[in-house]
Parts: structure tokens; sequence; C-alpha cells
């Protein structure tokens, strides 16, 4: 049930990110810069996941593979760093408050979901304990 409402409260906030409902667009160069940035990382991530190994919720899927290559050899969660990304590309885009706590709001979901994920993760396979030692969560270097 955690899992379903995280992801509800994902797709309900980056739905009203993308209604126009903030006004104007201010800076659209730098927010569909930061929108592909996002499409490149989530897109070399399925590259590397496959679609019958991805699970929109954070649970962990029967029989999925534990992947640390690719993208994955970088950071544990590009896809979440991808629509981190890519929405916050929308936040640049409308630059307004509407915006930014929508934004805020979606951050603090993708992170509760992150350590969820992991929790479970450590739970199932001995090597992500090692994994995580050697890799970033979102940001290569930084987080």
């Amino acid at each position: 049930m955690k899992s379903r409402i995280l992801v509800f409260i994902q797709f309900a906030t980056i739905f009203l990110m993308l209604l126009p409902l903030g006004g104007d667009i201010k800076h659209p160069y730098a927010g569909i810069i930061l929108i592909l940035v996002g499409l490149l990382i989530g897109l070399s991530a399925l590259h590397k996941n496959r679609l019958g190994n991805f699970n929109i919720r954070p649970d962990i899927k029967e029989g999925c593979m534990f992947i640390n290559d690719g993208i994955y050899g970088y950071i544990r969660h590009p896809m979440y760093t991808s629509v981190l990304t890519g929405m916050f590309g929308v936040f640049v885009a409308y630059a307004n408050i509407y915006a930014a706590a929508l934004y805020l709001i979606l951050f603090i979901n993708l992170l509760v979901k992150v350590f969820y994920e992991e929790s479970l993760w450590r739970c199932r396979d001995e090597r992500y304990q090692e994994y995580a030692k050697d890799t970033y969560r979102l940001v290569p270097y930084i987080f």
C-alpha cells in the first residue's frame, strides 16, 4: 500500500507541474535542455534495466535482476534522477512559487521512495551493501 501511495503522489505531482496553472513560461530553453537531459538519463537506465525488469513501484519485483553496470555503475536510482532532472526543467521553465512547491513535494516523495527501495534491496541481496558503498544514490560525486 505504501508503494502505491508514493507512486500516486509522484504522478499527481508531475501532472500538476505540467498543467500551465502557474503562468507564462519564463525560461523555455533552459527548461527544454534539462528535460532532454532527464530523458537521456531515463533512456540509458531503461537500456540497462529492460522493461521486464523495471518496476514503477519501489517494491522489488519477483525474479528481477540486480543491475550494477552502465549508468547503474554510477548512480543507484537513475530513473529517479531522470524524473527529478526533467521536472527540474519544468520548474526552471515556469520559475514560479507554484512550480517550486510542487517540485519540493516531488523531491521529498522520491527521496522517500529511494530510501524505502534501498531498505528492501539491503534485505534481499547481500551484494547491495557493497554496491551502495561504490555508487551514489542520485547524483554522481554529490549524493
